[in-house]
């Protein structure tokens, strides 16, 4: 979407009710996350199903590496430089950043069974579609919820390191327990946030901040659904 779209649009500069304008503003930013799901998953199984391209990712530590700096690279870039970035600019970083989480993915889809993934990937849609709508819909106001979740995330953030050297099945089970707390709060919280920001954002930035509220919600989405497969998901046999 071209951020001149956005600015020949009625809803967005001015003429519209505030209800028409969060409803564009909501509608272009499911859509984007939509798009990036739909590449993280094709690009994922495209790895999955290629033996050279998966051995390329799990016998390569330096490539894993470099992956996930690239994807915090492209997180910082469009956080930090959101109003000054082109719709158009912001929309590739979103779609690229997709993409290598998609291939940082793809292990899931070979060590989990099929199924089990599905399964998740239903249960991460209905619990995360729950929160956002209710987020999105209720009158009360969650800004409180905000310096609880944020410090569920940090200890989230500095477990999950201290986990890639020290192995606990406690450990992991206590990281998953409260991530599934953190990310299903901030399904509501960063629901209810981004129709502040439908109706505080500039016709002339709207594009830009789609992509960053679509961003936003992606990475609450793909991690709860993280989370939820530790405990629902069934390793397949070669991988236990």
């Amino acid at each position: 979407m071209a951020r001149e779209d956005f600015a020949d649009t009625p809803a967005l500069s001015g003429s519209w009710s505030a209800d028409e304008r969060v409803t564009a503003f909501l509608r272009g930013v499911y859509g984007w996350m939509g798009v990036g799901l739909a590449v993280t998953a094709g690009t994922g199984w495209f790895i999955a199903s290629s033996p050279a391209a998966i051995q390329m990712v799990v016998g390569n530590r330096g490539l894993m590496w470099i992956l996930l700096i690239a994807q915090l690279g492209i997180v910082v870039a469009l956080s930090a430089r959101v109003q000054q970035m082109a719709a158009s600019t912001a929309s590739l970083l979103f779609v690229g950043y997709a993409a290598l989480t998609g291939v940082t993915l793809s292990l899931i889809l070979v060590a989990y069974t099929g199924e089990s993934v599905a399964t998740t990937f239903i249960v991460t849609a209905g619990m995360f579609g729950g929160m956002a709508a209710y987020g999105s819909t209720t009158r009360r106001s969650l800004a409180g919820w905000g310096q609880f979740l944020f410090m569920g995330l940090i200890g989230v953030v500095l477990a999950s390191l201290v986990g890639i050297f020290w192995h606990s099945d406690g450990l992991q089970f206590m990281i998953s327990f409260i991530g599934v707390i953190v990310f299903t709060g901030l399904a509501a919280y960063d629901a209810q946030r981004l129709k502040a920001m439908a109706l505080s954002t500039s016709a002339g930035q709207i594009g830009s901040y789609t992509i960053i509220g679509a961003l936003t919600l992606y990475l609450d989405f793909v991690n709860l659904f993280l989370m939820l497969l530790r405990f629902t998901g069934s390793r397949r046999n070669d991988w236990r």
